[in-house]
């Protein structure tokens, strides 16, 4: 395991004035040079002290104002943390299959969505020990100083299955897409790979044009009792950077073929964004506006970005346009049909172990 260790030195240095005789100079003038001297030394002493005060005052200022803006954000109930499985145990044995998910600080959710994916594979797999693995440390070290829960992160549930003597280790990630993080995830087991006899990563949800339609499947039936004919359903994305980005056009693209011509998906951070939604909604002859998340958590992004009341969210652009809106705080993770996907990637990984 690597360790980075940092040293911060600092030093403090001190200048002395001294005075001496000079053939073209008096006693007295010294004297009066000595003095001037002196006082322009403690004058510039106390106004560095004055300013040294004056900082750790901002300092203490800006801390207290941090702290307090720190405490406004969690004046809400994200549910009990203590109900959820962290997964982190030891005595893993020599089978592993470490879910590893990006994440959420909302407990419930975490439990819902992330935890019944785990619980699902436990099922499917009782050969193998199933884990949990966060690839964000933001999340990790907000549920610690939160609710004192310990969640590794990636390097530490490696490290984990490393020291107790894991053999086979089958990596499934809940990301939607092979993007990004799924690349450093790829990456980060790669560097482990020696410390283990067989090592297989699963595919992200959507990966297969059966992947696409099963998910579909799901979405539709989930919202069913909504498609009333006057209701327009949205689902907001999180949107990537990546080329990986596409899945969210194809996912359009295959919900208006199959028919579900009220069907929209955008996203928070890419294309299609919720002006492109909002337009493509204005188009058709809609009442109502039901919002969902088109991630497997229902985190800070869908309790924020599409469900928050403050301008610019999903919910209040939706409301100012004149449409009643339904926002509907569900996690892809909570639908079986989800679940069962990803026992399937897991499958396919455990079985090229065998190959």
């Amino acid at each position: 395991m690597k360790r980075k260790m940092t040293a911060i030195f600092a030093a403090m240095a001190a200048a002395a004035v001294l005075a001496g005789c000079s053939g073209g100079q008096s006693a007295s003038g010294t004297e009066a040079s000595a003095e001037t001297t002196a006082e322009e030394s403690t004058t510039a002493q106390e106004t560095e002290a004055e300013e040294t005060e004056t900082e750790e005052t901002e300092a203490e200022t800006s801390a207290e104002a941090e702290e307090a803006e720190e405490e406004d954000e969690e004046n809400y109930d994200t549910g009990d943390a203590s109900l959820d499985n962290p997964r982190n145990q030891d005595e893993i044995g020599e089978n592993e299959l470490l879910t590893v998910s990006f994440g959420t600080s909302y407990n419930d959710s975490r439990r819902l969505t992330i935890g019944a994916i785990e619980a699902a594979l436990e099922e499917a797999f009782p050969e193998y020990s199933v884990r949990r693995g966060f690839t964000s440390q933001i999340i990790i070290d907000h549920v610690k100083s939160r609710d004192d829960v310990d969640i590794d992160n990636v390097e530490q549930a490696l490290e984990r299955a490393a020291d107790n003597g894991v053999k086979r280790l089958v990596v499934q990630p809940t990301h939607l897409m092979n993007g990004l993080e799924y690349n450093e995830l790829v990456d980060g087991v790669a560097a482990y790979s020696d410390a283990f006899e067989k090592v297989a990563i699963g595919e992200p949800l959507l990966t297969s044009d059966e992947d696409f339609q099963r998910v579909i499947k799901a979405i539709t039936e989930d919202t069913a009792s909504y498609d009333d004919g006057k209701t327009a359903i949205c689902f907001m994305g999180h949107g990537t950077e990546a080329e990986s980005n596409q899945v969210y056009a194809k996912m359009q693209e295959m919900l208006t073929d199959a028919g579900y011509a009220n069907y929209y998906v955008g996203t928070v951070e890419a294309s299609p964004t919720l002006d492109d939604v909002l337009e493509a909604v204005e188009a058709g002859d809609y009442e109502n506006v039901v919002l969902m998340p088109l991630m497997i958590v229902a985190g800070d992004h869908a309790n924020n970005d599409m469900a928050g009341d403050e301008e610019g969210s999903w919910k209040q652009t939706f409301e100012a346009a004149g449409y009643q809106v339904t926002c509907v705080l569900k996690g892809l993770g909570e639908l079986e049909e989800i679940q069962q996907l990803f026992v399937e990637h897991a499958q396919a990984a455990m079985d090229s172990l065998s190959s």
